[in-house]
């Protein structure tokens, strides 16, 4: 598909994902409206910089969704699951299907013509197995997609290896979670949903009504902590939180951890490479961008520590 002159749609576009699709549509030669609340932050000016168009639309205000969609060809969707960095203390699952739910009404009222949803590996297993709740969210939203009849295609990323650049994973000198020590978890780069993102939008013929969970590697923690620890040249054992720690924060936290740690999310990891051949490794993700991001997280740490 000639992609040149065609709008698409990014919402959610200052967050993690967001703007490895707008890059990624960017390079492909789609013109690109990043839809944000905050036109005059530091992350909107930085996709400004590499040649998207700046839209004020929330995800809350549905009439905003579809002024910024209005002849668009295609549309992407990505919500923040409770927690996740940049939401209010009060943000919830109940918000997030909304908003979800919202996107999606939006594309249907403004007659997009392909709209691509992240959501998440295992959502599709509702029904069959007791699943988190950031599951059930992304799977209520993906059946509001179904219910409208959307031409829509579903991602399914796994866990993002981004997570492992800052204070959610790296405390006291440790890499931390509540994965088992043992328990491989699979993990896949932002960069390569934005490069799938971007083929799907590309291909309509081929993604229209499919779905597909995103997967780069399985690794353990104490090899994702091991190979971190090569790359960047400084030790860095595994340390587990222990999950009465995790529930004593966050019971929903804690139902999920116990969810990867007992079924985890099962990606086809070679379907993944059909997709995607070049879909990077852990290693290679270190390679390439995350031993930078994280050896200048852990100097940052230190400086402000006033460590040597």
């Amino acid at each position: 598909m000639e992609s040149t002159d065609k709008i698409i749609v990014v919402a959610g576009a200052t967050g993690l994902q967001g703007r490895a699709v707008t890059r990624h549509l960017l390079d492909g030669g789609w013109r690109v409206r990043a839809l944000t609340r905050d036109p005059d932050g530091a992350p909107a000016k930085a996709l400004a910089s590499a040649g998207a168009r700046i839209v004020r639309a929330e995800m809350e205000d549905v009439p905003s969704l579809v002024a910024a969609a209005e002849g668009a060809y295609g549309m992407f969707s990505v919500q923040p699951t409770v927690g996740s960095p940049g939401t209010a203390p009060d943000f919830s699952a109940e918000d997030e299907v909304r908003w979800g739910r919202n996107v999606a009404d939006a594309a249907r009222a403004a007659g997009i013509g392909h709209l691509v949803f992240s959501s998440v590996a295992g959502a599709d297993r509702h029904g069959s197995e007791a699943l988190p709740q950031n599951l059930i969210s992304k799977w209520r939203i993906e059946q509001h997609i179904a219910k409208l009849g959307l031409p829509a295609t579903i991602l399914r990323p796994v866990s993002f290896m981004e997570n492992y650049t800052g204070e959610y994973a790296l405390q006291g000198g440790n890499l931390v979670s509540g994965i088992a020590p043992d328990v491989p978890l699979q993990i896949v780069a932002v960069d390569d949903v934005g490069f799938v993102t971007a083929l799907a939008f590309s291909r309509p013929e081929e993604w229209i009504g499919r779905s597909a969970a995103l997967a780069g590697d399985e690794l353990t923690p104490v090899r994702i902590a091991a190979q971190i620890a090569a790359a960047i040249g400084r030790p860095l054992p595994y340390a587990r939180i222990p999950m009465e720690t995790i529930r004593a924060f966050n019971e929903e936290f804690a139902i999920a951890h116990e969810w990867l740690n007992e079924r985890g999310y099962r990606a086809d990891i070679p379907a993944t490479r059909r997709i995607h051949p070049t879909v990077m490794d852990f290693r290679t993700w270190l390679e390439r961008t995350g031993a930078a991001r994280i050896t200048g997280y852990l100097d940052t740490r230190g400086a402000q520590k006033g460590e040597a």
